[in-house]
């Protein structure tokens, strides 16, 4: 432990234990809610395992030292839809995710990072939202104690069914009162988020939400469905299988599965640690230690049959705004979790689903970021189209298909953007003689050569040419020697081609253009300044 550390330790010690406690009571409804929107049977355990390991050992290998770890509401829509693999199964879960915290491990020792950053914003936060939707479809089915077996798209179509269910309830049928535990639930956050007390605003909203639920059951005595909390978290049949593991990682479907969930939670969490930063003055965070302690708690996640882990805003930001300076409030965050469970198992139990589901239907809204639109059009209509197809791929098809719609959509954009060469040609009138300038905007590659022949050579070679090259993000050697083969064509025909680009033009000096060629940059730039 450093001096600095000791020194914060010793005077805030206080202050990390509340914000520990803050961010229990943040992560304990999220812990179980994101288990039970994952589809395992008995997850509940799952979920709380994940946050218990996210805290006390992430939280003490961390690289980003206030970012709180646990399981995260855009991994459960991709653990869903790999124990519906009927090649993966429950079984092959903690083969997956023991595989997918090896690669982390592996990717934070080479220091690659930064390199798990290095994703078109419209991509992430496309995904982001298409995991939004798809939450918000099937926990809204799950708050009225319905199931809808399908899609995201399936789901999405029988949301004004389940309204009719509400609203019409058949004799025998829950659905209403589930509906009321979950609205309840929502209203109470909301209120709460909007008129809480100053002094009061460490509760979190999403605590009192399920409260209220709660309460409002027990008095009420409706009969809804509820978390089932087993006696004991770990159990021999939960741990890793290594024949099993071996047996589904030896397949390229395993492989695939296993590099899908790194990169995704790889991502979520790094750039998680880049929002926990613009939040606090700090220490910054070390991107490969972050990636590395990931990698060693999904590591022991995927021994244990649980969820894997990322780094989480949610929990993050209740952490540092409730006061926290070191790592000491996450790592207590953990310990919390654990002797919650062990102390009051029976309150779990008590937790309507439909409480739990109602706060991911927030969630789920949340991330569907339908305003990061307008901010895309700034960059063009390019990032909206990929934007809106990350989201359409991934509720049609599923999250994997939809991230490569995305990212394929990104790389061409970005292979169209290297290669495209807009050529603008406008005649200029000149006492002397005629005067042509060439404007140039884009990328000038070896692949635009013949554009770029065909409009130098459409202009007389007796005139002057002014060929204006700021517009350029690129310009290869190949492109260079083009000018510099045809500059020497016009200044024969007693033309005159003059470069307005410094950097360009400090090249064709170092090609030994000749003094004539130097001394007309320099009148061009001369000229330009009187103008």
């Amino acid at each position: 432990m450093t001096k600095n550390n000791a020194s914060v330790s010793q005077n805030n010690m206080a202050q990390e234990i509340l914000s520990s406690v803050v961010v229990f009571l943040v992560a304990l409804p999220l812990c179980i809610g994101i288990a039970v929107a994952s589809g395992l049977p008995n997850a509940v355990e799952k979920g709380l395992i994940t946050g218990i390991v996210g805290g006390i050992v992430v939280g003490f290998l961390a690289g980003c030292p206030l970012q709180v770890s646990g399981p995260a509401a855009g991994l459960a829509i991709i653990i869903k839809e790999l124990i519906e693999n009927p090649d993966i199964g429950i079984a092959g879960l903690g083969a997956i995710v023991f595989a997918a915290g090896i690669i982390q491990l592996v990717a934070g020792s080479f220091r690659l990072g930064r390199m798990f950053r290095a994703i078109s914003p419209a991509v992430i936060v496309g995904m982001l939202s298409g995991i939004g939707v798809l939450i918000f479809s099937s926990q809204f089915h799950v708050m009225i104690d319905d199931k809808i077996d399908g899609g995201g798209i399936q789901q999405l179509i029988s949301i004004p069914g389940a309204f009719v269910k509400v609203m019409f309830p058949m004799a025998t049928d829950t659905h209403h009162l589930a509906a009321y535990a979950g609205v309840l639930t929502i209203v109470t956050l909301l209120l709460w988020n909007k008129f809480r007390p100053e002094k009061l605003k460490f509760i979190p909203g999403t605590l009192l939400g399920v409260a209220a639920a709660v309460i409002f059951v027990q008095i009420t005595g409706y009969n809804v469905d509820k978390i089932t909390l087993p006696k004991s978290l770990v159990t021999k049949e939960s741990l890793l299988n290594w024949g099993d593991a071996w047996s589904i990682l030896q397949t390229q479907q395993g492989i695939i599965l296993a590099f899908t969930v790194a990169i995704v939670a790889s991502a979520e969490t790094l750039l998680c640690a880049t929002a926990v930063d613009k939040l606090h003055d700090g220490q910054r965070t070390n991107y490969d230690k972050e990636l590395f302690a990931q990698g060693v708690g999904n590591i022991i996640c995927g021994y244990l049959g649980s969820l894997p882990m990322t780094g989480v805003i949610v929990r993050s930001s209740a952490n540092i705004n409730s006061g926290a300076k070191t790592r000491y409030s996450a790592i207590l965050h953990g310990f919390w979790l654990l002797l919650f469970i062990a102390i009051f198992p029976g309150v779990i139990n008590l937790i309507p689903k439909a409480s739990l589901a109602a706060i991911l239907v927030y969630i789920g809204i949340k991330l569907i970021n339908v305003g990061f639109i307008k901010e895309l059009k700034q960059y063009g209509r390019s990032e909206v189209v990929i934007y809106i197809a990350t989201i359409a791929g991934i509720v049609a098809t599923n999250l994997l298909t939809g991230i490569m719609i995305g990212f394929g959509l990104a790389i061409l954009k970005m292979l169209y953007t290297m290669n495209h060469l807009s050529i603008t040609v406008t005649k200029e009138k000149d006492p002397d003689q005629e005067c042509y300038v060439m404007r140039f905007d884009g990328s000038a590659t070896f692949l635009k050569i013949p554009e770029l022949a065909k409009n130098l050579e459409a202009l007389p070679l007796d005139s002057e040419i002014h060929i204006h090259l700021d517009g350029l993000s690129y310009i290869d050697h190949a492109c260079i020697d083009l000018l510099k083969s045809h500059s020497s064509q016009v200044e024969k025909r007693g033309g005159k081609m003059v470069l307005c680009w410094d950097s360009v033009a400090e090249l064709f000096q170092k090609s030994k253009m000749g003094k004539n060629t130097e001394k007309k940059v320099k009148n061009s730039q001369d000229k330009d300044s009187n103008k």
